[in-house]
């Protein structure tokens, strides 16, 4: 006889058998702190994953598991909605989290509030609810599809409650994996999906907050898979190169975005493509500085090129510990991009340095 358990006890007991890495105390504590407090919601079209991307965040906090992210959903409490596989109802969830501003203060503990909300039509008074209690807003959009009826939607609300947007591009996997996409490309896909979106912003901002629009050199646009628990922003490669090439973190990311072209030869920037002096043209540096290093691992896992893997592991920094040396193929891609980009890291410093507490 099977017996089967109903999904709420099913969470209860995923939620114990991780236990949170935060207790009853900190959270009590760090209340008083406003300043360290930021309540966001996450939205989006229906289906270009907010509950998935929630998943790593939670992951983050100790309260599910890394191996569980991304499939648990584990805000979509209700029994329909996991058998659906659409929320229906917004969940708020709040989370324990310690950021290094890099200021010189050290990790100082923060307490996201985030509210999970629904992207389907019919439940749209669902996200005017979450908008009307939160202070900034993730807005999820997929780059294969790019940016939607929902999309628009979700985000005039959001301007109309004056809340603060940040983006979130996600399925990036599928462009690199499924459509075997160029990166030249698919910086022209994430290019459309944010001007869509500052469109939608230029049409409902509210004078009062002043420029909300989105940009990757703002650092208030991050790239990455929900799914596959992991994200990227320009400002986390603009660190890494900053400190390599010598110049200031601000000024790599201007140039790590737009018509910015790196010229090896004589190691100077530009921002023309083909310069004098040069028999083709210069690949741009997004394309060449980050998505060329992700595409290429990716696709060494996948097609199990295991020398050129590893040593590309080698020089990031990625060391596999435990039971993941003996991964292959996919679910290999998947832990070796989280532990190298994760998400939950990428996601966490844009809503502590991007969105607003609730005192701002």
């Amino acid at each position: 006889r099977v017996f089967r358990l109903p999904i709420s006890l099913l969470c209860v007991l995923a939620f114990f058998a991780t236990m949170p890495n935060f207790t009853v105390d900190q959270i009590r504590t760090i209340m008083d702190k406003t300043e360290f407090i930021r309540s966001m919601s996450v939205i989006a079209h229906v289906d270009h994953g907010k509950s998935t991307l929630t998943d790593s965040l939670i992951c983050k906090a100790g309260i599910i598991s890394a191996k569980q992210a991304g499939d648990a959903r584990f805000t979509d409490t209700r029994a329909d909605e996991q058998e659906r596989g659409v929320t229906i109802k917004s969940t708020g969830v709040s989370l324990y989290f310690e950021h290094d501003d890099d200021d010189g203060k050290g990790s100082q503990p923060h307490l996201i509030n985030l509210i999970d909300s629904p992207g389907h039509v019919d439940f749209s008074s669902e996200v005017t609810a979450a908008l009307r209690i939160t202070d900034g807003a993730m807005v999820v959009v997929d780059c294969i599809e790019g940016c939607a009826v929902q999309t628009e939607t979700v985000l005039r609300q959001s301007l109309a409650e004056r809340v603060k947007p940040c983006l979130f591009v996600n399925k990036v996997d599928r462009c690199i994996l499924e459509l075997q996409m160029e990166p030249e490309d698919m910086y022209g896909r994430f290019r459309k999906a944010i001007e869509d979106v500052n469109v939608i912003i230029a049409t409902y901002n509210d004078a009062l907050m002043g420029d909300v629009q989105v940009a990757p050199e703002k650092g208030t646009v991050a790239f990455g898979s929900g799914l596959h628990g992991w994200g990227f922003n320009v400002e986390r490669f603009a660190k890494i190169y900053a400190a390599k090439m010598g110049v200031d973190k601000e000024k790599m990311m201007k140039r790590m975005w737009g018509d910015n072209f790196f010229n090896a030869k004589k190691k100077t920037w530009t921002n023309v493509q083909q310069p004098e002096g040069c028999d083709s043209p210069l690949p741009r540096a997004f394309c060449q500085f980050i998505m060329t290093p992700i595409n290429q691992l990716m696709r060494a896992i996948m097609d199990d090129q295991k020398e050129k893997y590893e040593k590309m592991m080698g020089t990031l920094g990625i060391v596999l510990k435990g039971d993941d040396k003996a991964l292959t193929g996919k679910p290999l891609m998947k832990r070796t991009m989280q532990i190298w980009i994760n998400a939950a890291d990428t996601l966490l410093s844009m809503i502590c340095t991007k969105l607003p507490s609730p005192q701002t």
